[in-house]
């Protein structure tokens, strides 16, 4: 891939890692595709980052009163290298997306959605997942990856991960109905 200039915002700190026991994994050949419902605060930033080199840049790149978000991730992750490459992030107050550069120089690029122009973030993310995924990963650095994307194999796997997402959803806002 040619060196392309970056938009959004760039990150030397790579994003909080997802919970395993709150992440499905499903396989499709070269990718794996996890599916989480996370609930981003900055105390639980804070306790990922604290002995971290990427404490200084987080406190200095956060919002008074910190990151603070939930809403469905969707990590897409090389199987052989369990790098993580792309990360859709359908949160309820600020949607995005990172292109996580694979090599040793930390390189986390976000780029807000914009529901206005796109509609619904879910919707788009599966549709991206189906149609551009081998187009998306070499903005990550995953050129050798996204010539490895096996369509039938991939096709199954999206089905499921937009069941889960959208169960994750539902379960979320019938939680919070029920409690108003």
């Amino acid at each position: 891939m040619s060196e392309q200039k970056l938009i959004g915002k760039v990150y030397g700190i790579p994003p909080q890692p997802p919970v395993d026991e709150n992440t499905t994994y499903l396989t499709a050949g070269a990718v794996t595709i996890g599916v989480e419902y996370r609930d981003v605060n900055p105390d639980n930033l804070l306790e990922t980052y604290k002995d971290t080199a990427y404490l200084d840049e987080l406190l200095e790149k956060s919002p008074e009163g910190g990151f603070a978000d939930e809403g469905v991730s969707i990590h897409v992750c090389g199987t052989a290298d369990g790098h993580e490459y792309l990360r859709f992030d359908v949160f309820d107050d600020d949607p995005h997306y990172h292109y996580i550069h694979a090599g040793d120089e930390i390189v986390n690029n976000v780029i807000d959605f914009d529901e206005r122009a796109h509609g619904e973030m879910l919707p788009w993310v599966i549709e991206r997942l189906r149609t551009r995924l081998p187009e998306m990963l070499p903005h990550a650095k995953g050129d050798a990856l996204a010539t490895q994307i096996d369509a039938a194999a991939l096709a199954p796997v999206i089905d499921e991960v937009e069941a889960l997402a959208t169960q994750a959803q539902a379960n979320v806002r019938a939680m919070r109905a029920a409690s108003k």
